[in-house]
């Protein structure tokens, strides 16, 4: 079976030609309704890669990057709230902990929705939340200042260091509780919609059964970092919308090139080991993201003024690609654009 004749491609086709992409401009203004994410749940989108012997579809790397693609070229901000579900669901398919059984079934087959916490882990040796033992349970203690989907999901992945430096991953409630506080939502210049807060934790204790991963900083970081290098399928999939918008004399070249890039990023993320060729992950990455940056502000050179008003297509492609320049940014990415930027 091609990747194209997947039934999640088809299933995905079908969310972003019905549903995303004729409400994409409403969701940008008032956010990400519960009806998009329970079409999302209903698809069996949200067990793409999830293991079959637990209820998801197994489903090659492949169509989870076309899926990707499709969602976020139609709604961003629905994409967004989305993926971030993946990796909660691939931790807990490698891990053997307690909470393997209690939550992955569920996961996988979409009955549940989970967020992630843990991009501030990337902070270290700073350590804005602190995890600490205190015998059957972790306490947490700290500021998330990224967290996406409140309201939406309904569990977070957390994460915290230890003074030893060690970071602990462990499952929540995606809900107000003691010793967990949201902020009001992030006023974002794009993807407000995906409903990002602040959270703010404050002896938030869980128990040990929740922990999903103990793990050495300098391990999680060899997998973030190779994680990190590679071209992010939704940067293609808003590439090519904005492409959409344009004629073909303008779109062609930029079509070719996005071709050219998807090829070479994909045949990158196929590499068996994760954390080698990563100077050329990063490379292909750039030139993704300024391939992303040509494709919508073509868009909004050919809409001319009415691509200035609110509910404009490209307006809103531009604004989206704007995020995803510094979405799932670390150190090393920063970097490599920068210098092409200035090289």
């Amino acid at each position: 079976m091609t990747t194209t004749a997947h039934p999640l491609v088809a299933r995905a086709r079908r969310i972003a030609e019905g549903l995303l992409t004729p409400q994409a401009a409403l969701v940008d203004e008032e956010g990400v309704p519960a009806g998009h994410i329970a079409a999302i749940k209903e698809s069996g989108l949200l067990g793409v890669t999830a293991p079959k012997a637990y209820g998801g579809w197994g489903a090659p790397a492949a169509v989870a990057r076309e899926t990707a693609e499709i969602l976020a070229g139609a709604c961003c901000s629905t994409w967004f709230v989305q993926t971030q579900h993946h990796t909660p669901v691939q931790l807990l398919a490698a891990s053997e902990a307690p909470v393997r059984e209690r939550l992955l079934r569920r996961l996988a087959t979409g009955e549940l929705m989970a967020g992630i916490a843990y991009a501030h882990v990337r902070a270290f040796p700073r350590r804005p939340v602190t995890a600490v033992r205190e015998g059957d349970v972790w306490r947490f203690d700290g500021t998330v200042p990224w967290y996406t989907g409140w309201g939406l999901n309904d569990v977070l992945l957390l994460a915290g260091a230890t003074e030893t430096g060690d970071v602990v991953f462990a499952f929540a409630e995606a809900r107000e509780q003691p010793g967990l506080r949201p902020s009001a939502p992030l006023r974002l210049a794009a993807l407000s919609a995906a409903r990002t807060v602040a959270l703010d934790l404050d002896g938030l204790r869980l128990p040990a059964d929740d922990v999903v991963l103990r793990t050495p900083y300098e391990r999680f970081a060899v997998l973030d970092r190779a994680k990190a290098a590679r071209t992010n399928p939704a940067v293609l999939g808003v590439a090519g919308a904005a492409l959409d918008l344009l004629d073909e004399e303008t779109a062609g070249p930029l079509r070719a090139r996005l071709a050219e890039v998807r090829r070479e990023a994909y045949e990158l993320a196929g590499h068996p080991v994760p954390g080698e060729r990563l100077e050329e992950k990063l490379a292909v990455r750039t030139r993704a993201q300024e391939l992303l940056r040509a494709a919508t502000t073509a868009a909004v050179v050919a809409g001319g003024g009415r691509a200035i008003l609110r509910d404009s297509r490209a307006q809103r492609l531009a604004r989206e690609a704007l995020f995803l320049l510094v979405q799932g940014q670390t150190a090393d990415s920063r970097s490599a654009h920068l210098r092409a930027l200035t090289g």
